[in-house]
């Protein structure tokens, strides 16, 4: 199935059982053996395909319930890391519903040695999806670009001089990765990219200390573009998406801005199929960037939220549609909620019940919008 026929997506993750959560505990404690907890994320990774499938999403994941949040492509496989103090650098979490301020989930790291590969985790949620995946699969992973939170001074300089040099040593890591994922069958990598919030939000880039915006964001296009183009020497014809969002965490959000001072350039120069880019709220600005996407790309327009239960109305997506298809023709765009449902292992404040009634929701305005 060509990707451009795929109408129905979602970002990548879902909810974890509490049978999966109370077992990553035990395993932590020592109380479980690696081998029964195997067996556990084989059986939630089985029961999010059927979800997905009789849900009617058209490019399934494993759920990435093997993962302890959607950083593990970087935290849990790579070595070199050390705990460090909270960094002033952190994001700052936001949640709608009850305006609560949380703490992110992600653990507190540094880089303290030099850089390695570990345990190249995609690898395994490649194979099982290769051998039990109804349809076309892809893998997820945190861009290269996000490891320069990990860089702090007089912690990681002896190591990496400077932010782009650990960012140098992660991407070179990550086409290693990317090399195996290929060789294990992968058609369909999808890059979870958040560095470019310094260039749509001006609190995001001084938190992150980014003074050279131009400069910062020339520099994450090619080390976004450097995996892709590794991707496709090793698979021509490979499939790369590209997702971005403003923070997921616990239906909390980070950052907020519209694309307009990146559009231009990211639709044009990042060398990718597909932009999944979130739109359910009005931090993610109007649809006008839209007008930068070559005919060549496709838009997931991310309309329907993880974040909350309430569910949309069909009528209020199509005409979300129809509003981003003065922008894009409709035969560039699909469908898919803005983020992922667990972005972290707690998950969004949703139930399962919930979630499938959202995938349900863009399956089905995915078959009215274009048949």
């Amino acid at each position: 199935m060509s990707t451009t026929t795929i109408r129905a997506e979602h970002v990548g993750s879902l909810l974890r059982p509490d049978e999966l959560l109370a077992a990553h505990a035990e395993h932590q404690r020592g109380a479980l053996p690696a081998e029964r907890l195997r067996e556990l994320e084989d059986a939630a990774a089985a029961a999010a395909l059927k979800l997905q499938q009789d849900a009617g999403i058209q490019v399934f994941t494993d759920g990435e319930v093997r993962r302890e949040n959607f950083m593990a492509s970087v935290v849990e496989t790579v070595g070199g890391l050390v705990p460090a103090e909270e960094s002033s650098a952190r994001p700052r979490w936001h949640r709608d519903a009850d305006g609560a301020e949380l703490e992110g989930e992600v653990a507190s790291v540094a880089i303290g040695e030099p850089l390695y590969r570990r345990t190249p985790l995609s690898r395994t949620e490649a194979r099982w999806l290769a051998e039990n995946s109804p349809g076309p699969y892809k893998i997820t992973m945190a861009s290269p670009t996000m490891v320069a939170g990990f860089w702090r001074p007089g912690v990681s300089d002896g190591v990496y001089p400077t932010r782009q040099d650990a960012v140098a040593a992660l991407a070179e890591i990550h086409r290693q990765d990317i090399a195996d994922l290929i060789d294990a069958g992968v058609t369909w990598l999808q890059l979870d990219s958040l560095a470019y919030w310094a260039n749509i939000d001006p609190k995001a880039a001084r938190m992150r200390r980014v003074t050279d915006l131009d400069g910062h964001l020339s520099h994450v296009i090619d080390t976004d573009n450097s995996l892709i183009r590794a991707a496709r020497a090793r698979r021509p014809g490979m499939n790369v998406a590209m997702h971005f969002c403003r923070g997921n965490m616990r239906s909390a959000w980070s950052a907020r801005g519209g694309y307009e001072p990146i559009a231009e350039r990211i639709f044009d120069e990042v060398e990718v199929d597909r932009f999944l880019l979130e739109y359910d709220t009005e931090r993610s600005g109007g649809f006008g960037p839209l007008r930068f996407v070559p005919p060549t790309k496709t838009v997931v327009l991310g309309l329907v939220s993880s974040k909350v239960a309430d569910l949309e109305s069909v009528d209020t997506l199509r005409r979300r549609i129809d509003e981003a298809s003065q922008y894009l023709p409709l035969e560039q765009l699909a469908i898919s909620p803005q983020c992922g449902f667990a972005s972290t292992s707690r998950g969004n404040l949703l139930t399962v019940d919930d979630q499938r009634r959202k995938l349900e929701l863009v399956a089905e305005t995915a078959r009215l919008v274009w048949g």
